[in-house]
């Protein structure tokens, strides 16, 4: 085969193949614009609570806030995300640019501080300062005395995502506001309203409200924005987490405290989606079939290149990657088409056509076919490989899907059984055989929901995958010291016994995006990281020093009763040769002489990488090794497939 002519074995595209099912999802791109108003009581600080907390923010100024902080890191963590900051209310008015410079419909007291688009640098940069100057912030958030139409808001929203995120699968409208009911003695507007938010429905719009009661006024959802909020079903994890479980923040806290709230509640609504794949067929029986999606919700966290940045320019610029394949020889560009896939059997490449590859590699079509049912004990825990898929019911393909998949899901909790499946993810990936669990809803101290129900798809292991454990010397803790220790780790048990994971960012990856951060909006690099995975030495020491300290102690008692005993044995063991030498050192010597004297001839460095690539190092004698390795100052103990394996790893290295 001619040097053009790249062959890639079936196997190593094999196992491409089988990363990609792991961390290649389907991330949908996401379109956020936030709605917030400007008028008398969003622009009135907070009364104070505490008098050492003198620090309060407007809500206004909250919601700008909370809009900022979600633009740092959708710059960084989500580059191919949308955002925009729309106000209504406001003195002045403002639209896009080149709308406007067509004569289109103006939207009296509606500002469009920043269009919907791709964050840059410079955006960043201009909210960050009107939210740090209070000069600039004034005049601008100047309420106006007319009361806006919320379906002229809705309007102007409508056409931003129309005109600037068309095709996004993704489009979520923030509102944040603390009038519950806008056009309270106007029904045609309040019904006009209700049409709007209709329409941005159809268009595939979210409406998310994030409202905000006044000390004398609790709001009332019931009044207006019931008829302008969809909320998604529960048995979506895409969808956004509805909030009717959640209290509104109140103007009684901080301003901090307000923000804090604004911005966890739209991070819960903002956490990027993992599809791995959609519309799959479930096969529950014969002929019985529902569609379902699958979803990876836990998933580690990692810094990765998502695009390439060139910055020989004026300014950064996004590179786009081209991939080129040359011939060695000539360094002309291979043609696709002169490629071959071929397998090395018996030292010649047997070549494939791509046909007979999808052959090889195909195990049926997509899907997931349920083989039997078992009960949940069976299960081991260490039978797990890899992160299990959540999936889902999607009425896309079969009517009805979810009510039979919420019945199966409800029966296998009750009976706590599980189905074990035969799974293939997508076209030409690697079948699996996986158990299938139920999961049940899972909500926070708040009412909100963490896990949506459904079921877990945990793939299991192939007999070659299971390995023994190896043999250990290590000597299992007496019974007295794993009490002491109990003691330890009790005392040392976070609250309520839970681990919370979203409390504990992963210092290594905010890290990352803060150096990013920094660089691209021109700031000071940050001197040190802020890490929470820190222990509180003290709070450990004041709670559970005196425990460690008498589990010290019964560990050494511990220690000097089993070398006694220990010692006692070997002493016991032993018998003592007329020379008064050991009969075990005796035998040794024996063995050592032996070796040196029965005439095995040494082994050079040729001779031994000889050896190592025809991989005939086994059929050396124990001798030879030993001196070989000895010669090379490395260990000489140990059996003969010890010996051979560090010979093997010498020349690997090299």
């Amino acid at each position: 085969m001619a040097d053009e002519n790249k062959w890639k074995p079936p196997g190593e595209e094999e196992e491409e193949e089988e990363e990609l099912d792991e961390t290649a999802y389907k991330s949908a791109k996401d379109a956020v614009l936030f709605v917030i108003e400007v008028s008398e009581s969003m622009l009135t600080a907070p009364p104070p609570v505490d008098a050492k907390k003198q620090e309060r923010d407007i809500p206004t100024s909250a919601a700008l806030k909370c809009s900022y902080a979600l633009m740092q890191q959708r710059i960084i963590s989500n580059p191919n995300d949308m955002m925009g900051v729309l106000l209504y209310g406001t003195e002045q008015s403002k639209f896009q640019e080149e709308e406007q410079a067509r004569g289109a419909l103006a939207y009296p007291h509606c500002y469009l501080l920043t269009d919907l688009d791709i964050p840059a640098a410079e955006d960043v940069k201009a909210l960050r300062s009107l939210v740090e100057d209070e000069e600039e912030s004034k005049k601008l958030l100047v309420p106006s005395k007319d009361r806006v139409s919320m379906a002229n808001v809705l309007f102007c929203a409508n056409q931003i995502f129309t005109t600037k995120a068309p095709n996004f699968n993704s489009r979520r409208l923030f509102i944040v506001t603390d009038h519950d009911d806008p056009h309270e003695k106007d029904k045609a507007l309040k019904s006009s309203a209700a049409v709007r938010a209709k329409d941005l429905y159809d268009l595939g719009v979210i409406v998310e409200l994030f409202p905000i009661s006044r000390p004398d006024h609790e709001f009332d959802r019931s009044k207006f924005y019931d008829d302008i909020i969809y909320n998604a079903r529960s048995m979506d994890p895409e969808a956004p987490a509805p909030i009717s479980g959640t209290t509104a923040p109140t103007l009684t806290s901080d301003g901090i405290s307000l923000l804090h709230s604004l911005l966890s509640s739209i991070n819960s609504k903002a956490v990027a989606r993992r599809a791995l794949f959609s519309s799959v067929p479930f096969e529950i029986g014969p002929g019985f079939k529902i569609s379902v999606k699958g979803c990876i919700i836990f998933k580690r966290q990692e810094p990765k290149r998502s695009c390439y940045v060139w910055l020989e320019g004026e300014k950064p610029q996004i590179a786009a990657g081209v991939t080129t394949q040359m011939a060695d020889d000539t360094a002309r560009t291979v043609e696709k088409v002169e490629i071959k896939k071929a397998y090395k059997f018996g030292g010649e490449q047997i070549t494939f056509t791509p046909e007979e590859v999808s052959a090889l590699r195909h195990f049926g079509d997509p899907g997931i076919r349920i083989i039997g049912f078992k009960p949940q004990s069976m299960l081991p825990i260490w039978a797990n490989l890899k992160q299990s898929t959540f999936i889902y019911p999607s009425e896309d393909d079969y009517v009805g899907s979810t009510r039979v998949f919420s019945a199966l899901q409800q029966k296998l909790l009750t009976d706590k059984k599980m189905a074990v499946a035969w799974f293939v993810a997508r076209k030409n990936a690697s079948p699996v055989i996986a158990a299938i669990l139920p999961g049940a809803e899972k909500l926070d101290e708040n009412g909100a929901q963490i896990i949506p129900p459904g079921m877990w798809l945990c793939p299991l292991p192939f007999a070659d995958d299971i390995r023994h454990n190896p043999e250990t010397s290590l000597i299992r803790a007496p019974d007295p010291l794993i009490d002491s220790m109990r003691a330890v780790v009790q005392q040392l048990q976070l609250p309520k016994a839970v681990y919370d994971p979203r409390k504990y960012p992963n210092p290594a990856l905010q890290w990352h995006y803060r150096i990013l951060q920094a660089m691209a909006l021109e700031e000071d690099l940050p001197e040190k990281p802020e890490d929470k995975t820190i222990p509180k030495y003290k709070q450990i020491d004041k709670r559970a020093g005196s425990y460690v300290i008498e589990w010290g102690r019964e560990l050494h008692r511990q220690y000097e009763e089993w070398r006694k005993e220990n010692e006692s044995s070997a002493v016991l063991g032993k018998r003592p040769t007329p020379g008064g030498k050991d009969e075990i050192a005796v035998r040794g010597a024996k063995k050592t002489k032996t070796g040196e004297g029965d005439g095995t001839p040494e082994v050079d460095d040729a001779q031994m990488k000889k050896a190592f690539e025809k991989q005939s190092i086994g059929k050396m004698t124990i001798p030879q090794l030993r001196t070989w390795l000895q010669s090379k100052g490395m260990p000489v103990g140990g059996k003969k497939a010890q010996l051979v394996e560090r010979v093997e790893e010498h020349f690997e290295q090299k």
